[in-house]
């Protein structure tokens, strides 16, 4: 019996070992794949995050301040105030 308790235990240990290296090797693989994906497909430009800055701000407050004093219009406030804030 103790020969085929020790052929068992050299088995296991060598499926063992054949297990962990496979796996190994399975994940370098799938990260080298992912690493090719990522490559091969080109990155989407991040769009730039619309805030209101103290430009804008500033740029509004002199809009008001012109709609106020009678220089500018309803339509041209509108307008101008559209463009500010696309911008």
């Amino acid at each position: 019996m103790p020969g085929l308790l020790r052929g068992m235990a050299r088995t296991a240990v060598v499926a063992g070992t054949a297990t962990a290296v496979s796996n190994r090797v399975s994940r370098r693989q799938g990260e080298r794949w992912a690493a090719q994906e990522a490559a091969s497909y080109p990155q989407e430009p991040t769009p730039a995050p619309v805030a209101a800055g103290p430009d804008r701000v500033e740029q509004l407050k002199e809009l008001a301040a012109l709609k106020e004093q009678g220089v500018l219009t309803d339509e041209e406030f509108a307008a101008e105030k559209a463009r500010i804030l696309q911008s």
